[in-house]
């Protein structure tokens, strides 16, 4: 019997069936293409879904890796429709992958410069690190997400002098939260949330800017609903006083690729990320990032704004990369 005779042999009613092995390539690529399929169905319906869907999607450009599988699986199963389906797959795959926001600059000339930090130090862990970042950077306001009360003392005892004003939601392990200014600060309401969000008016150079620290629970199984309600209220946040020029930073617990978050952009707002081409650079988990994690901490601004020179910091005992980034402040025409 030669190969081809091997390979396809004949049913009892005259039909072809695949041998045994390329059975099984085929149904593994099957399963892998229904997995991809359903959350790359979320996206382009621009919905967030029920667990685990807002959890995939936060590592959505990782989807390749399995969708590529599934497609050499295909190719070597000979099974040719589904070689069209894992195309379609990685087409639209590619096609979210791509930045979403506007980009545009600002038309009026500029008539302020702020440095901005934010940083998730893990239950305080990672405040002595912090600290050495901040004197490193020079930054003019410091957003802090997770301050403990430890963390809170050892900023005060640390930055005080080069960061005299300050705005914070004190609590223990997670909840807590601080915004360090140099530049004179009007207290705000904040947004409410299960994790302190503060916010207040800085006076930088005798223009009216609002700072608003973004911290909402992130989509754990069982709370996707309370973390779409948090960024919903940080999107209402943004929304608020349209007049005042607005920089809204913090560890958001989305990426891009979550409808809640777009929604959030889609106010008007521009991630600094974004406009300084450092899009799609992992924030967390610290551990394995650059290589495999999302950007889900951010720095969004109003159009008020340009940006450069954004970075992204490793630093010690905490799960979270620093994001740190110079602001230009233009004037309104």
């Amino acid at each position: 019997m030669d190969t081809a005779a091997a390979e396809w042999t004949a049913r009892d009613d005259g039909r072809e069936h695949r041998p045994p092995g390329r059975r099984f390539g085929a149904w593994c690529a099957g399963l892998l293409f229904t997995g991809v399929s359903v959350v790359v169905g979320f996206r382009a319906a621009d919905s967030d879904g029920i667990t685990p869907v807002p959890q995939f999607l936060a590592f959505l450009p990782w989807l390749l890796v399995p969708t590529a599988v599934a497609l050499l699986l295909t190719l070597l199963s000979r099974w040719w429709l589904g070689t069209v389906w894992g195309v379609v797959l990685l087409g639209l795959l590619a096609w979210y992958i791509e930045p979403y926001g506007k980009t545009d600059d600002p038309s009026g000339r500029p008539v302020a410069e702020l440095r901005v930090l934010t940083s998730n130090v893990e239950f305080g862990q990672g405040t002595a690190s912090l600290t050495t970042a901040v004197r490193r950077e020079k930054p003019d306001v410091v957003f802090v997400e997770e301050c403990d009360y430890a963390c809170d003392a050892l900023l005060k005892q640390d930055l005080s002098p080069d960061y005299p004003h300050r705005r914070a939601v004190e609590g223990g392990g997670s909840e807590g939260s601080v915004i360090l200014s140099r530049f004179p600060l009007r207290p705000t309401e904040g947004v409410p949330g299960t994790m302190g969000m503060p916010g207040a008016v800085a006076d930088v150079d005798g223009h009216a800017v609002r700072l608003q620290l973004a911290h909402p629970m992130p989509p754990l199984p069982g709370q996707v609903d309370l973390w779409r309600r948090e960024l919903g209220a940080l999107r209402d946040a943004a929304r608020t006083d349209p007049g005042t020029p607005l920089v809204l930073a913090g560890d958001f617990n989305a990426s891009q690729d979550h409808a809640a978050f777009r929604r959030i952009l889609d106010t008007g707002l521009r991630d600094a990320s974004r406009l300084d081409g450092a899009d799609r650079t992992a924030t967390w988990p610290a551990r394995t990032a650059p290589t495999l994690g999302a950007q889900i901490d951010h720095v969004l601004v109003s159009e008020d704004f340009g940006a450069n020179r954004t970075r992204i910091l490793d630093l010690a005992d905490t799960d979270h990369r620093a994001v740190v980034t110079d602001l230009t402040l233009h004037e309104r025409r």
